[in-house]
């Protein structure tokens, strides 16, 4: 044990440790004392610097402007980043954007959308006075900045300052493009910043006269023309190359606000724009005042667009769908410029604008109405004709595809039809008696109560508290179930908006579309199959190759209510237009079937209706969401739909709907053919149209031609063969046709 622990051990280990405390001591003092010295001898190096007096306050100015130029340069780098991340694409000069050429239902061209690209005009060969105009107006300094005029940027903020407002943008010419090439049109300083990184880019990358060149080419201009050259061929009917002095000022114009602008939307305004532009070329000293002389006393006439009333509100609808459709085409489809069949009808479009257009001329004043927005389509889901405001050059927003309306009673149809999925009939009685679900308790629109009823009754009359109280019964007793199959029925059949879950919902409390509750209501006269509105029935490449058809590649019909349900739908909903609310609706010796809806304090009117071979929406009210002058569903929009619906069924082949009498001729309530009351000829008789028979020979011949030349294969012909054959194509055409006329027009249609 002693050999293991021997006697002397605590003297030796406090010997250990008074040996390490002391060397930690002194590496202490040793590196304290190092460290001081290093530091006299630093400060007494420095002390050779030291400056005082006005050489001090520099030498701190610099100092300072060196650390925040520093941290502004890591700053300037982390919000350059996202902006050329825009320029990823290596091919980004060359990149065509989406081009589309649209024709009706019967191959007639409608109009287009997107971007062509023509850079056909070289910068020479546009005209002196047209370039001076462009930059006396958009960017004097544009051959001495680098991307950003600095000096017009501050006089922009200083302008608009002045004003309380934006009266002068900033942006120079390199900025636009920029925008044009990269950006969105959205006002956000996140974009301001891109842009400008983006302007010094380019700049960097082209030269001065390609960044002018492809300004010019790729701005957009109005009336859907994109480029300087494309413009002056719209409105001039000439090349960009042969415009005058005063046709380019009122092109110059047109770049701050094509749409405002535009001399084919509102001339005046477009002259008095282009004068503005003639004073800036004297006040730039590109021009003098008797160079300009000339072109205030004659200004430019535009050729008159006025009468060609193109269905833009469909256009653009049609474009955005084919947005979709070409995210969905295959990876190696590189082709950007289409031509698309459409399902519009002309004769139908212009009727269709013509009704909505007399109704609100004729009584929307005294019903405090000043907008309105329609959709008609066949029961197949294709789409006829579209108005989605009263005049698309004041405004372009979309009313029947993007505008949220409450529907009111016209959402009933889908409380019915899911009550009579759950066991009841036409006949069942409900009773009309107060209800309330909490501290909410509806009330009819005559605030009385009619006791005992059959459910055709109750919807007929329209009766707001048999709709809630369906909602509970068809829930087991639990309203929120009750309502979550509502709205699942409503999804189905084709309401693509969200449904909030709110008591008020059975009697149209939430928000759809024209389009959307259009395309539902056709799920009835198609016995429950629920089918997609659609505009595009076939996509061809530029070079004419069919490569989508909606028939053989679009969404199928799908059975969302039993064809008993259905049926009785019909029924209900034929009886609303003969015996109730749609009186105004009836159509002389064709079946119909609707549903009015008024919303509260009379924002929104509706009428959705369909017979059995088109379903159209109606639907009338403000912008602002002003209350109209108590506007029904079963006044002025059932009197539209009328009007539409009756056009629409001349010279067409009828259908009955199922389970419906055909009602007698009749004198109706409201004639459509009379004269209106502005003096207005009602639309001329709609042109007789092929059977359905003759449409499907047609179809057939076309696949069999398509079908022949993916057999023949691709063949590059010269160009006297290409004319060789263009005219025997022709004279084949004409003959193939005269042979289908013949057989499909064996008879009145």
């Amino acid at each position: 044990m002693r050999d293991l622990f021997p006697e002397d051990w605590k003297p030796n280990l406090k010997k250990l440790m008074l040996g390490l405390d002391a060397w930690v001591d002194f590496s202490l003092f040793r590196g304290a004392s190092g460290t001081r010295e290093v530091y006299e001898r630093f400060s007494t190096f420095m002390d050779r610097f030291h400056v005082s007096g006005w050489r001090r306050w520099l030498t701190e100015l610099v100092s300072e402007s060196a650390t925040l130029g520093a941290a502004g340069a890591v700053l300037l780098l982390a919000l350059a980043v996202p902006a050329f991340r825009e320029t990823s694409d290596d091919d980004w000069l060359k990149k065509s954007e989406l081009a589309v050429t649209f024709l009706d239902r019967y191959g007639n061209e409608v109009g287009s959308r997107g971007i062509k690209h023509n850079d056909s005009v070289p910068l020479d060969q546009f005209p002196d006075s047209l370039i001076k105009a462009v930059l006396a107006t958009e960017d004097r300094r544009f051959y001495e900045h680098f991307g950003i005029d600095i000096p017009g940027t501050m006089r922009a903020l200083v302008t608009n300052a002045k004003a309380g407002g934006v009266v002068q943008g900033g942006s120079s010419l390199t900025q636009q493009l920029a925008k044009n090439l990269f950006l969105s049109n959205e006002r956000t300083l996140e974009r301001k910043i891109k842009e400008a990184f983006l302007a010094m880019w380019l700049e960097a990358r082209l030269t001065k006269n390609e960044i002018l060149k492809l300004y010019l080419d790729r701005a957009y201009m109005g009336g859907g023309a994109f480029g300087v050259d494309a413009a002056a061929h719209y409105y001039f009917n000439k090349s960009a190359r042969d415009v005058n002095l005063a046709e380019g000022a009122m092109l110059a114009g047109l770049f701050k606000a094509p749409t405002r602008f535009a001399p084919h939307v509102n001339l005046p305004a477009a002259r008095a724009r282009a004068n503005v532009v003639l004073d800036n070329l004297v006040e730039a000293g590109f021009m003098t005042e008797g160079q300009v002389f000339g072109a205030r006393r004659h200004p430019a006439t535009p050729v008159d667009r006025r009468d060609e009333r193109a269905p833009n509100y469909y256009l653009d609808w049609a474009f955005d769908e084919m947005k979709k459709l070409v995210d969905t085409l295959p990876k190696s489809m590189t082709e950007r410029v289409f031509v698309v069949r459409t399902a519009l009808d002309t004769n139908m479009q212009k009727a269709t604008d013509l009704a909505i257009e007399n109704s609100l001329r004729q009584y929307g004043q005294e019903y405090h109405a000043r907008q309105a927005a329609t959709v008609l389509m066949d029961v197949e889901g294709s789409v006829r004709a579209m108005v989605g405001g009263r005049d698309y050059g004041a405004s372009q927003f979309n009313r029947a595809t993007d505008a949220m309306r409450q529907p009111g009673s016209s959402f009933k149809p889908y409380v019915y039809a899911t009550a009579l999925q759950h066991g009841f009939k036409p006949t069942s009685i409900v009773v009309d008696a107060p209800i309330c679900l909490g501290n909410w308790c509806p009330h009819n629109y005559g605030r009385g109560y009619a006791g005992s009823m059959t459910l055709m009754q109750a919807l007929t009359a329209s009766i707001n508290t048999i709709a809630v109280r369906l909602s509970v019964a068809v829930g087991d007793g639990n309203p929120k179930l009750g309502r979550a199959r509502i709205i699942k029925n409503a999804h189905d059949m084709g309401i693509r908006t969200p449904l909030p879950d709110t008591p008020s919902l059975p009697i149209g409390a939430d928000e759809v579309t024209v389009l959307d509750h259009t395309g539902a209501h056709a799920t009835f006269p198609n016995l429950g199959k629920a089918v997609t509105p659609h505009a595009i029935l076939e996509v061809r490449t530029g070079g004419g190759e069919l490569i989508w058809r909606f028939d053989r590649d679009g969404p199928k019909p799908r059975q969302v209510l039993s064809p008993q349900v259905a049926g009785d739908m019909i029924k209900m909903m034929n009886n609303v237009v003969e015996n109730g609310t749609g009186r105004r609706a009836r159509l002389d010796g064709i079946s119909a079937a609707g549903k009015t809806g008024t919303t509260n304090n009379y924002r929104d009117a509706w009428f959705v209706g369909y017979t059995a071979n088109f379903v159209c929406a109606v639907w009338f009210g403000n912008d602002d969401y002003a209350s109209t002058n108590r506007m029904t569903g079963g006044s002025l929009p059932a009197m539209t739909w009328h009007n539409i619906m009756a056009y629409a069924h001349q010279g067409t082949e009828l259908k009955q709907l199922p389970g419906v009498p055909v009602p007698t001729v009749r004198q109706q309530q409201v004639v459509a053919e009379a004269k209106s009351k502005s003096g207005e000829p009602p639309p001329p008789p709609r042109p007789t149209v092929l059977t359905k028979r003759g449409a499907d020979i047609l179809v057939r011949v076309e696949r069999m031609m398509d079908d022949a030349n993916r057999a023949l294969g691709p063949v590059q012909p010269t160009v006297s063969t290409e004319k060789k054959r263009q005219a025997e194509g022709d004279q084949k055409g004409n003959a193939l046709a005269s042979a289908l006329e013949s057989r499909a027009f064996g008879g009145r249609n």
